[in-house]
């Protein structure tokens, strides 16, 4: 556990915003919009485990980026679907390259199949959690400021 806390603390090190082109929060948030084509508001907080005051927020920099737009869902207009720009996307393509650039940097020493056995580790270990995550949703503090696990892509308070 200790090595991938610093492992993450090195790929954050190296994720600010002058290299990634955005705050990595908005690159998780607006990845999350791009598979998830107009989802509603409240699936942002829930699968980020976010208050939904703080999603707003969140949401509110991704519009005034022109990176994603919300919209009244026309079956339900108590809810807002949220959706990506073509700025959003260009924006995010050009993240997701230099987060690319990144992650070989922080994983320089692992051959390619070593990495991607690495990513399916990680990624069956997170996906094994979700049902957790599902049960403790809720329960999570509200934070000020929403904080980023690079070891989960995730947004979380």
């Amino acid at each position: 556990m200790v090595l991938m806390s610093r492992l993450a603390k090195q790929f954050y090190r190296r994720s600010d915003e002058t290299q990634l082109g955005m705050h990595l929060r908005h690159l998780i948030a607006l990845a999350y919009v791009r598979d998830h084509d107009g989802c509603p508001q409240q699936d942002l907080a829930d699968a980020f485990c976010m208050d939904a005051n703080n999603v707003v927020l969140l949401l509110n920099e991704l519009e005034h980026l022109g990176y994603a737009t919300r919209l009244r869902d026309p079956h339900d207009r108590r809810r807002h679907l949220v959706q990506l720009t073509g700025a959003g996307r260009s924006a995010l393509a050009r993240s997701e390259r230099a987060q690319g650039a990144i992650e070989d940097e922080v994983l320089q020493a692992l051959e390619a199949d070593e990495r991607r056995t690495l990513r399916e580790l990680l990624a069956r270990a997170l996906r094994s959690m979700e049902p957790l995550a599902e049960e403790t949703v809720g329960e999570q503090p509200v934070a000020e400021e929403p904080s980023y696990s690079a070891t989960t892509a995730s947004i979380s308070t």
